[in-house]
């Protein structure tokens, strides 16, 4: 309705008038004070801003909470007062009150089952009344000048019989007790908000002592969060108020009141607005823990990926779990048949960890084994029942059922509804680090098989000779390597050394390694000439190597006269193997040729060198020479400088001093596969 239409219409000489509609939102009672304030300051009445404000603030909420539909606010002022008609279009009866008629309601309780709006205007307004309309329905209130008389119905000044009753709480402490916020820069601030609040309310009503009980669900019960005044007697009738806030929270606001007609309806004002702040909270340390929650799952993924050790992954993952979200917390694993096996357990209380041990060992229908394995079955959270409660979900990676995670109870609540859902996502990712790490230990497993299988089991044992190698592979224990080592036998008597580098890591050139050692085996055993075995080996990685090539060192060495020996040296784009002398002195020997698999022809020519009793050649490949520390490298130089003073020394010796010179290099893991081979005069 507009207010031209009301009882003050008339009152509106020589004032202001507003008429504005606005939505249904949370926004519109801050607006409607907006055009009252206005109104207000126009018509020079700024005495009536506290009660005009704090009652159209409450018939607008009213109004929008219950009406849901568009307002029509309707201000009017004169010289001696203010008129504010609210007005919805929601359907409504139209017998209880009409326009300009006063409340004759006798008691005030009548009064407040119609709204707490409705009780503030009946207490502060000079008249206030309800009309219907087929449109929808309104309320209005008069406030007038304390030092003026309030207009009749057709806009004559009136007596002001129907002025508030003074012994009531004023507008301005009612004001003051709606506009109050805690302090939101204090640590908690709650407490001491509630404490104000509280001790306000027991002043406008004479209370002499009052609690607020706060509930956050938090495992701790209910607690006080503010009290004032004395503890009130056993006999004491309390007035109680429930707070009205969402799960988990809860509580109540105790008041040690007298009787009063007021008392109830400020209570439950009071307990509504302390109740917005407990939102706040309870929303503001939602969002903490939430943020706190993806912390944790962040840390325990990058946890988790760091190790891809099965047993470490499996021991680590009650680590995480206990005690932050359970009392206790068992990982089992899921074998080929099916059946579970404990992998990790673990207990907040360690002296606990036998009997949980115990417990999850029993058989039997109603045992938690029987739970776990229906967990492992299903893809659902499945309860634990005593003496271990708790519930266990699967353990799924890649459509693999690995196992179950279960995780015991809480020592004073159950889990709620955002801890379960971190221990699901805590079991998907745990589920998926395990996994991995079975991948990675197969792989790895597949890798040292491989490379066992490019190398000779062990070197053959020939008079007056000595043999001896060390291989060091990359750090990455996953990856096959291109290095590799042999000794063949000759059809002549003599003995053939091989050392070679494939190119590049993986399959792939394990598989090239393989065949150049399968073809070396088979030209050599057929007599063919190291000349002819290197190029037949060219045309095979040209044709077959997949652009990967090879460097390679051949030697066959046999007994020469007396005590010596005769080695015919040939270099593919290999290194030169370092002589060392029995008498002291190490240098390089050989002549270098054209590595395998790049050019159609290539050239190596042969270099005779002859070893003395006690005399060794050290071959070796580029992961010696190019291990790192830094930007420095081993180097050659290094290498003969490392091997001089282990003249005298036996092959297996020589072999291992020179490993370790590599390896104490630098602390970094190999970056490269080193392969050393010792080659010795043994005789006396």
């Amino acid at each position: 309705m507009s207010a031209e239409a009301g009882p003050a219409a008339a009152g509106a000489r020589n004032g202001a008038v507003r008429h504005v509609r606005l939505p249904a939102d949370r926004r519109t009672p801050a607006a409607a004070r907006a055009v009252v304030r206005s109104v207000l300051t126009e018509a020079h009445l700024d005495e009536l801003a506290n009660e005009a404000l704090l009652l159209t603030t409450e018939l607008t909420t009213n109004a929008v909470e219950h009406a849901r539909t568009e307002l029509d606010i309707d201000v009017v002022a004169d010289e001696v007062g203010l008129t504010v008609t609210v007005s919805d279009f929601a359907a409504g009866p139209g017998d209880e009150l009409t326009v300009g008629a006063r409340n004759d309601a006798t008691e005030i309780n009548e009064v407040s089952e119609r709204g707490r709006g409705l009780l503030l205007v009946d207490h502060f307004a000079s008249r206030w009344g309800t009309t219907y309309l087929p449109t929808g329905k309104g309320v209005w209130f008069r406030l007038d000048r304390p030092d003026a008389d309030p207009p009749d119905a057709a806009g004559n000044a009136t007596p002001t019989g129907t002025a508030a009753d003074s012994s009531g709480p004023s507008a301005s402490a009612m004001s003051e007790l709606m506009q109050t916020a805690p302090d939101m820069y204090a640590d908690d601030p709650l407490p001491d908000f509630a404490a104000g609040l509280l001790s306000r309310l027991a002043e406008m009503v004479g209370a002499a002592g009052g609690a607020i009980r706060l509930d956050r669900g938090d495992g701790q019960g209910r607690q006080v969060l503010a009290r004032i005044g004395r503890q009130p007697r056993l006999d004491s009738e309390l007035l109680q108020v429930p707070l009205t806030v969402h799960r988990p929270y809860g509580g109540e606001l105790e008041l040690d009141a007298a009787p009063s007609a007021y008392a109830r309806p400020l209570a439950v004002l009071t307990a509504e607005r302390l109740s917005l702040h407990l939102e706040n909270d309870r929303l503001r340390r939602a969002d903490v823990r939430r943020q706190a929650w993806l912390t944790f799952l962040a840390e325990a993924s990058e946890l988790l990926a760091q190790s891809l050790d099965v047993e470490l992954t499996m021991a680590l993952i009650p680590q995480l779990v206990v005690p932050r979200l359970g009392q206790w917390c068992a990982v089992h694993t899921t074998d080929e048949w099916g059946r579970l096996r404990l992998a990790a357990a673990t207990h907040a209380d360690e002296s606990v960890l036998p009997q949980l041990h115990k417990v999850l060992a029993e058989t039997g229908p109603d045992s938690i084994q029987a739970r776990l394995r229906e967990a492992s079955r299903s893809a659902a959270q499945i309860p634990l029942g005593g003496p271990m409660e708790g519930f266990a979900v699967p353990l799924i990676a890649r459509g693999q059922r690995l196992g179950t995670l279960a995780v015991g109870r809480h020592q004073r609540h159950r889990h709620d509804p955002d801890e379960v859902a971190v221990l699901e996502d805590v079991a998907r990712r745990a589920a998926l680090a395990i996994e991995n790490a079975r991948i990675h230990a197969e792989r790895r497993r597949v890798a040292q098989t491989l490379q066992q299988s490019l190398l000779p089991p062990v070197l053959p044992v020939v008079d007056g000779i000595g043999f001896a190698a060390e291989y060091v592979p990359t750090g990455d224990d996953a990856e096959v390597g291109g290095d590799f080592y042999d000794v063949v036998p000759l059809p002549d008597g003599r003995s053939l050394v091989v050392i070679g580098d494939v190119s590049g890591k993986g399959v792939q050139a394990a598989a090239v390694t393989g065949l150049v050692r399968d073809v070396i085996r088979v030209l050599v055993g057929d007599g063919k000439p190291l000349s002819e075995v290197l190029s037949r080996l060219n045309e095979t990685l040209v044709e077959r190597g997949g652009g990967r090539y090879c460097t390679l060192a051949l030697a066959a060495v046999g007994p020469g006269g007396g005590n010596q020996l005769d080695v015919a040296l040939h270099l593919a784009g290999h290194d030169r193997p370092v002589l060392l002398a029995g008498k002291g002195g190490a240098g390089f020997v050989g002549t270098g040729g054209t590595a395998l698999g790049l050019l159609d022809t290539i050239t190596s020519p042969t270099a005779q060198i002859r070893l003395g009793p006690g005399d060794s050649l050290i071959f070796y490949t580029d992961g010696v020479t190019e291990r790192r520390r830094g930007r420095e490298l081993f180097g050659t130089d290094r290498l003969r400088d490392a091997a001089a003073p282990l003249a005298g020394y036996s092959a297996d010796v020589v072999a291992a001093r020179l490993r370790a010179a590599a390896i104490n290099f630098s602390v970094e893991p190999p970056r490269d596969d080193i392969a050393i081979l010792v080659l010795r005069n043994d005789a006396a």
